[in-house]
């Protein structure tokens, strides 16, 4: 399988060439039909956005065919496509849903129209405080809650609405220097706080980068500025050694027969800015700056690659994450082994196959990739099981404020996995407690939960699980949720449950 890279920024081309592009990507794996079609969707947004302008004073269809072609490296299925192109048209044109549906397919007119709804975001009125106020004056994060409740709706009914979505923010982002300030300032805010979490919890982390860094010198100006100041000259200085390291390590893969791919991979800006924070702005201590990816052929390989790292350099204690034999929740796959290389310098390593890259760059839309026999492969229900469980959740919680909790602890913190005794995996929010643990596994051992042993030895209720602990907990018939478990319970299944027991108590 080929590796595919998605550039930093798109190449601002004119409309004859980006459609050269396009259709040139789409040949590669679609049928003529499939393309015959697009053609016909093509022209149809051409004529429907004709004499529309984007701030950036190129044709508004520039926009949409950039959309496509974005999706269309990504391999995505000719329905796809065909909506990406007439995404804005019931939006920003006299063509309607109907219109959509006569000239192409009840499936194409679906995704737009979801894509459509997702794009104009109403405020629930009850939301607003006493008294009159305007839409400026909305605290930030109730209209947050507005556009991730709608778009988790839409992509648990269907995950192609979230691509299109995602892809358009992209775009947008790569133009937003064409718009007036305080738009700027909205738009990149909205993607790093809301997109960008989302394409990391699908597991899309190029996307989640790219969002990110597009929007980061817009929501964080000066910090951005600095951060450039600060690493550039260490990053440069970092790549000089990493290819001295990386002769080496090539040398010692072909002695032992093993197929490589070797590159270097800089940490995105902002991933950087907010680990610096962690850390006093102390570069020393972020070993990942620059790390060293070697891509394999096969799982073997990796661990046979692994152990030739180890056999040269010493690991650091405590650094060696097998992600292979236990994936990140977002399906991440891959081995980290942090090392004391040549010179006393501290390197960090990434072992992967193909395919494993491929899926740690783009998530969920991995699986949409065409086979050779060109039939894609659907996400399955257990992709978007999280999305499922969160909107059932949601139904029942009525404030802005409570809900806006709910999003942050079960999807926009970074996930922790942890073992029953069996050994089976649970995916926990950092900071999640064993009471959040027994609920996560089933209702009643919440409800009955007397105690909790991690990693065989007694445990007080209110610990914070690590990665890796295998968590006991101790059931007990006549025992009962106490409402002060809420002030360490992180997940909103568990809150949820320990109210409506406890709702006397409180």
């Amino acid at each position: 399988m080929k590796v595919l890279k998605f550039p930093l920024k798109t190449e601002r081309l004119k409309l004859p060439r980006l459609k050269e592009k396009l259709f040139n990507e789409l040949i590669k794996y679609l049928t003529d039909d499939d393309i015959s079609k697009i053609e016909k969707a093509y022209e149809f947004a051409k004529e429907s956005h004709k004499g529309t302008k984007r701030y950036s004073g190129d044709d508004y269809i520039v926009h949409p065919v950039t959309i496509a072609y974005s999706l269309s490296r990504l391999r995505m299925d000719q329905a796809t496509i065909i909506a990406s192109l007439l995404h804005d048209t019931i939006e920003d044109t006299s063509i309607e849903v109907n219109d959509i549906r006569k000239a192409f397919s009840t499936e194409v007119a679906t995704i737009v129209e979801s894509v459509t709804k997702l794009s104009n975001i109403k405020i629930n009125k009850s939301w607003f405080p006493l008294g009159k106020t305007t839409h400026e004056k909305i605290s930030e994060y109730e209209r947050q809650i507005g556009t991730i409740r709608k778009m988790l709706i839409a992509m648990s009914r269907d995950v192609r609405v979230i691509f299109i979505k995602l892809a358009d923010k992209i775009h947008n982002l790569e133009t937003l220097k064409f718009l007036p300030p305080d738009k700027q300032e909205r738009i990149a805010k909205e993607a790093i706080e809301i997109y960008a979490p989302i394409a990391g919890r699908l597991g899309m982390g190029e996307w989640r980068g790219l969002l990110e860094d597009l929007s980061f010198p817009f929501v964080y100006p000066e910090e951005s500025r600095k951060i450039k100041e600060l690493a550039i000259p260490e990053i440069k200085e970092r790549e000089k050694y990493l290819k001295r390291i990386t002769v080496k390590l090539k040398k010692i893969l072909s002695e032992n027969k093993i197929k490589h791919e070797i590159n270097f991979r800089a940490k995105k800006w902002y991933s950087l800015f907010r680990k610096l924070n962690k850390y006093n702005d102390d570069l020393d201590k972020i070993h990942d700056l620059i790390a060293v990816r070697i891509i394999v052929n096969s799982i073997e390989d990796c661990y046979a690659v692994l152990g030739l790292i180890h056999a040269d350099w010493r690991p650091l204690v405590g650094k060696i994450k097998d992600y292979i034999a236990l994936p990140k929740p977002n399906g991440y796959k891959s081995i980290h082994t942090t090392v004391f290389a040549d010179e006393g310098q501290i390197v960090e390593f990434q072992v992967r196959t193909k395919e494993m890259h491929h899926q740690a760059e783009f998530g969920i839309a991995a699986n949409w990739i065409y086979q050779e026999k060109k039939v894609s492969k659907l996400p399955s229900k257990n992709d978007l099981k999280w999305i499922d469980e969160f909107n059932k959740l949601s139904r029942n919680i009525k404030s802005p404020e409570e809900l806006f909790k709910s999003l942050t602890m079960d999807l926009f913190e970074d996930r922790i996995f942890v073992f029953t005794p069996q050994g089976d995996v649970k995916d926990l929010p950092q900071g999640a407690t064993p009471v959040d643990f027994a609920y996560y596994v089933h209702t009643a051992l919440g409800n009955h939960c007397s105690g909790a042993k991690i990693n065989g030895k007694i445990a007080q209720l209110n610990s914070k699980l690590q990665n890796g602990d295998i968590v006991e907990i101790i059931e007990k018939k006549n025992a009962h949720p106490h409402s002060d478990w809420l002030n360490f319970t992180k997940t909103s299944h568990a809150r949820s449950q320990i109210k409506k027991v406890t709702k006397g108590q409180l």
